[in-house]
């Protein structure tokens, strides 16, 4: 990556503003800290704007309270002018919620950092690298290329953006030059247990009590192939559990002996179906995604879809199993049609 056009857009202007997608992971908190901390080294001004509040499991990231909610922690009308607005670890639209319609609305320049495969125009200046394992990744190569070393906070928040991202180096997208990353960020003061502990080993009991009641409704179809799972609003409200505590459940999913891909669909309060979709080579659940108007990874995307519940679940069944089974759709839609899974009796 050429770094030479950042450093001059950031030689040239004065304030940014810095956002990613809504419900950030650790990848987008820890590079929107990073960057935050690389603008700041070079006596840049610069906000982090989100759309959503980190979830519970990741507050730990915004100990500082850097990282500001969109109408809670700050209005629109007290968003400050910014010459730059950096979106990082998306390059969708959708991904963005209402901070979509403010930065469309401004005549700010537009940066993108991010290492998705799916993107929309967004007009912007962009620094994509899809072999990168994690955005947090490309934050460390511009701070390097940039002259700016990390403070022993921010290179612990780096590591956690590329160790989950990578679902802690085990997943394809690790190279080398990944482990030599996070190699330099432990040199700069990273502690690998400490961030596991903050990230894993932190959870509600909700979250538990939530898990274990998902998963015990696990479906299978295609022989076993395909994997998947759902959490409606009664799941939520019985065990006094938020949608972020559905985070990895559709990665136990996918290890299921014989699997090859995996989804999990989260009813929402606004009444949309949130799906998290995972899949093994040489499957490619990203332009699975995309049908849906929602994007990431060749292994592991996401999509949001209209409910009610049962409908949502049927329309991403269907994409999956033309996926697994191409050569066969007209007995696919038959199966699908024929198969009733999920009550709509709290949908």
């Amino acid at each position: 990556m050429d770094w030479t056009p950042l450093k001059e857009l950031i030689g040239s202007h004065e304030s940014f503003l810095i956002t990613s997608h809504v419900r950030p992971d650790a990848d987008a908190l820890g590079s929107e800290l990073g960057l935050c901390a690389i603008l700041q080294a070079l006596g840049k001004k610069a906000t982090i704007i989100n759309a959503s509040a980190p979830p519970a499991n990741l507050q730990f990231m915004n100990s500082a309270g850097r990282v500001l909610k969109l109408n809670e922690n700050i209005t629109r009308a007290g968003v400050p002018a910014a010459d730059v607005i950096v979106i990082v670890d998306t390059s969708a639209w959708q991904q963005l919620g209402t901070m979509a319609e403010l930065i469309q609305a401004s005549t700010s320049l537009r940066v993108v950092i991010d290492h998705h495969v799916s993107s929309d125009r967004m007009n912007a200046l962009e620094f994509r690298d899809t072999h990168a394992a994690a955005t947090g990744e490309l934050i460390c190569d511009a701070a390097a290329a940039l002259g700016v070393t990390f403070d022993c906070d921010t290179a612990n928040w780096l590591y956690a953006a590329i160790a989950t991202d990578t679902g802690w180096f085990r997943f394809p997208s690790t190279t080398s030059r990944t482990m030599q990353t996070a190699a330099r960020l432990m040199e700069l003061g990273a502690v690998p247990h400490t961030v596991y502990n903050l990230v894993h080993e932190q959870y509600s009991l909700g979250r538990i009590r939530l898990g274990g009641r998902v998963l015990g409704r696990i479906e299978t179809e295609v022989s076993g192939r395909l994997i998947w799972v759902y959490v409606d609003a009664k799941d939520l409200a019985e065990t006094s559990s938020l949608p972020s505590d559905t985070e990895n459940i559709v990665n136990q999913c996918l290890t299921v002996a014989g699997s090859e891909a995996a989804f999990i669909a989260v009813e929402l309060q606004t009444g949309q179906i949130k799906f998290s979709l995972r899949c093994r080579p040489p499957h490619d659940v990203a332009s699975l995604a995309e049908r849906f108007h929602g994007g990431g990874h060749r292994l592991a995307s996401g999509a949001t879809l209209p409910g009610p519940l049962a409908v949502a679940v049927d329309r991403m069944r269907q994409a999956f199993r033309e996926m697994l089974e191409p050569a066969n759709p007209a007995a696919m839609q038959g199966d699908v049609a024929d198969e009733p899974v999920i009550s709509q009796t709290n949908s």
